[in-house]
């Protein structure tokens, strides 16, 4: 179940980046997925929500406004996602 949870959120990570995804979408996509991770160590599931709030933040806010770089955002979702596949493993 980790691991389709885990896929889900990889695909929601790839649309968001093409653009084809909103950020609520996304979002909402990953807290979604909080029930099949809670094998995780609690501290993955308290940094994933504290990203998904840094996102859903910056996007109130132009890109240069904004103290939160999306691309960075997108880049620390992917690193989160590789981390939780390997202690899933």
């Amino acid at each position: 179940m980790k691991h389709i949870a885990l896929q889900s959120m990889s695909r929601a990570l790839d649309e968001l980046r093409m653009g084809s995804q909103s950020i609520s979408v996304f979002c909402t996509v990953w807290r979604t997925q909080k029930p099949a991770l809670a094998s995780l160590p609690t501290r993955y599931l308290e940094v994933m929500e504290n990203l998904l709030v840094r996102l859903e933040t910056g996007s109130m806010f132009t890109e240069e406004s904004c103290s939160f770089s999306q691309e960075d955002l997108h880049q620390a979702f992917a690193s989160w996602l590789r981390q939780a596949t390997t202690l899933s493993e």
